[in-house]
C-alpha cells in the first residue's frame, strides 16, 4: 500500500509547474549576436529582460498556485489532484530560451567591449 501511495504522489508532483528559479537555461552561442553593434545589443537586452520579468511573474504565480492546489487537495480530497492541469507551459520553454539569449547578449557585449 505504501508503494502505491508513493507512486501516486510522485505522479502528482510531476504534474506541477516548475518554479522559474529552477528552470534550466537554454544555451545560445554569443556568436549569434556578432552582427549587432553595441546599441542594438543594449536594445535587445532591454526588450528581452522586460519579457523575462513578465514571464517570471506569470510562471512564479503558476508554480505557487499549483503548490497551493496540491496542498489543499492533499488535505481535503486527494483524488481531485488527478484533474489538476499542472505541468510546464510553453511559457516555461520561452523563459529558458530567453535566459539563454540574455546570457549570449551579455557575452557578446563583453566581447565587443560595449561597457554595460
Amino acid at each position: 500500500m505504501k508503494i502505491i501511495t508513493l507512486f501516486t504522489l510522485s505522479l502528482l508532483l510531476i504534474g506541477c509547474a516548475t518554479s522559474p528559479d529552477k528552470l534550466s537555461t537554454q544555451y545560445i552561442p554569443a556568436s549569434s549576436y556578432s552582427n549587432l553593434d553595441c546599441d542594438q545589443i543594449a536594445a535587445s537586452l532591454r526588450q528581452k529582460n522586460n519579457r523575462l520579468e513578465s514571464l517570471y511573474a506569470k510562471l512564479d504565480k503558476t508554480a505557487s498556485d499549483d503548490a497551493t492546489q496540491m496542498a489543499v487537495g492533499m488535505l481535503l480530497f486527494w483524488p481531485t489532484l488527478f484533474f489538476l492541469e499542472g505541468g510546464d507551459s510553453p511559457e516555461a520553454a520561452e523563459y529558458s530560451r530567453l535566459k539563454g539569449e540574455v546570457d549570449a547578449l551579455n557575452e557578446a557585449s563583453v566581447l565587443k567591449k560595449c561597457g554595460y
